[in-house]
């Protein structure tokens, strides 16, 4: 079968914060609603792994997005201070971080620790997510 590749990211992603990642081959983070997984090159490199999208009244946008801000310890200012490990933001608020993968979020996309730190450690600011449904 052909290469999975990721898409070019959305013309309405937010300006990137800090250095775009060097890599010619940058790596892509694609998600589903139940699964999400790890690309570069088109070529599994991580997952899939469990993850949780967003809730009906505040879903996770579909598009491919650019990652523009990582936060390791990151707690939300609009959610009570409600801690977010391993945020790595692509659209606005909504982030790839540690969270419930039994409570939905409310834009976000909930990973296990695990997955939650692999994403954190290989993804880029620069890089491509590709939210599908």
């Amino acid at each position: 079968p052909p290469p999975l590749l990721c898409p070019p990211p959305s013309p309405h992603a937010p300006a990137t914060r800090g250095a775009p990642s060097s890599s010619s081959a940058l790596p892509c983070f694609v998600f589903s609603p139940l699964q999400a997984l790890l690309l570069r090159n088109g070529t599994f490199i991580y997952g899939p792994v469990s993850a949780i999208c967003a809730q009906s009244s505040a879903p996770t946008d579909p598009c491919p997005f650019t990652f523009f801000w990582k936060d390791l310890h990151h707690r939300s200012t609009i959610f009570h201070n409600a801690p977010m490990p391993y945020s790595v933001f692509f659209n606005g608020g909504d982030a790839f971080h540690e969270g419930s993968l039994r409570v939905p979020s409310a834009g976000c996309v909930h990973l296990t620790t695990s997955a939650a730190q692999t994403s954190y450690n290989t993804l880029n600011v620069g890089d491509v997510v590709a939210v599908v449904r």
